[in-house]
């Protein structure tokens, strides 16, 4: 019997196993990738389970710092032993009391997305007698690559428009309680190749000397962004860069001449990346059923497990697929169907027509890569199911079990 098979009995389906070797196996091949002079950023959006951000914590010279959408984000981070003062407070819909919250625990850096969202930030800032530190993050109207995600461009209530900074410059410069010290561009997700990833990071270090130059300030900060690609629910393994290190350091020489010094320092982000390949979804085989000539495999697990930003297509497309050595107790594969979850959805499907030995009641089925937006990005709450059970390993030792359990109180 597999050790997943020993897990999966001892803790029941649908279950989440996250290996902790294989985080730091990632931090570190980041890292390497990187130059060494880079910061990095762990977004605990990926996966904001404590354990998991302090395995990337703990990583001496080569440790993360945490990059935080919520105010519940930074209570995870901080649970991981994150240094507050370290944190980069990012996203779009910055609430007054959430503000007054993060730097009132100790948050001194925010990247913002437009002029009266620095504001609002210098004002919570006021408030505890401080001055918070500003990235203004960018939507570039150009871009490089042409593939994988696109994260500027358009409209977006993603940063300011590139083409509208210098007119904006004097606003930004001066508002009270607040500062700019840098920016924050994040143009691509999942980078079809290093190709595109090299190219578009080298864009991103243009973009920024650019603004720096229109806006008038000595930067500190410049973090480029990610795009660091991993697999996504079917086998595969993450990619190895091997020429990320030299050309970044090449483009940074000539733009940002004293970056090697620290003037500014600069970042990278990751999520996916860090902590996708760690896990693997265990999902218990429910029933099969037979529907005009299609074979359709019920799971204890759907769209409210694994949703990937709750099924919206976003990081999930209907493409689940096993892992071929582990699933059931069949030989080789001999049939196509559907996995579906449970919910009263049509849905809740997480892969059409994949290849799979015959199934029984009782058997369960690997999905792998499943580290990322899991059950944090899923529909946890649609009919009430509980929250799988996540647990944590090192080796053959469990590290750590604990389910989410959402509350509500009906008056």
């Amino acid at each position: 019997m597999s050790r997943h098979r020993e897990l999966a009995d001892q803790f029941g389906t649908p279950l989440y196993v996250y290996d902790l070797d294989k985080v730091e196996a990632a931090r570190r091949d980041l890292f390497t990738a990187l130059p060494e002079e880079f910061d990095l950023f762990f977004a605990l959006k990926a996966n904001p389970h404590p354990e998991m951000a302090r395995a990337l914590r703990e990583g001496g010279d080569r440790a993360c710092r945490a990059e935080i959408s919520s105010t519940g984000e930074l209570t995870a981070a901080l649970t991981a032993g994150f240094v507050a003062g370290e944190i980069l407070y990012t996203g779009p819909g910055k609430t007054d009391g959430e503000l007054r919250e993060a730097i009132g625990k100790g948050v001194r850096h925010f990247s913002v997305e437009s002029v009266t969202d620095m504001e609002h930030v210098g004002a919570a800032a006021r408030e505890h007698g401080v001055v918070a530190d500003c990235l203004l993050r960018i939507n570039s109207e150009t871009s490089s690559a042409t593939t994988s995600i696109r994260m500027t461009g358009k409209p977006s209530q993603f940063g300011f428009d590139t083409e509208t900074l210098a007119e904006l410059a004097p606003r930004l410069t001066s508002v009270d309680g607040a500062r700019v010290v840098g920016v924050h561009l994040f143009s691509l997700s999942n980078a079809k190749d290093e190709t595109s990833l090299i190219s578009e990071l080298q864009h991103s270090i243009t973009i920024a000397a650019r603004i720096q130059d229109e806006v008038g300030v000595t930067f500190s900060l410049v973090d480029i962004g990610g795009g660091f690609a991993a697999p996504y629910a079917t086998p595969g393994s993450r990619p190895v860069y091997e020429k990320l290190r030299q050309e970044l350091g090449s483009t940074l020489d000539v733009h940002f001449p004293g970056w090697r010094e620290g003037a500014p320092r600069v970042a990278c982000e990751s999520g996916r990346y860090l902590v996708g390949d760690s896990g693997t979804l265990l999902c218990g085989v429910v029933n099969i059923k037979e529907s005009r000539g299609r074979t359709f495999v019920i799971l204890d697990a759907g769209i409210n497990t694994f949703g990937g930003m709750s099924g919206l297509g976003r990081l999930l497309p209907v493409a689940v697929q096993p892992d071929p050595d582990h699933v059931g107790d069949g030989p080789e594969h001999t049939e196509r169907a559907s996995l579906v979850g449970p919910l009263c959805t049509p849905g809740d499907i997480l892969g059409r027509e994949v290849k799979l030995p015959p199934l029984t009641a009782g058997d369960v089925i690997e999905i792998p890569n499943a580290g990322a937006y899991g059950p944090t990005a899923s529909l946890l709450m649609f009919l009430g199911r509980p929250a799988p059970t996540e647990v944590l390993v090192r080796g053959d030792k469990v590290v750590s079990v604990s389910r989410i359990e959402p509350q509500r109180v009906y008056e």
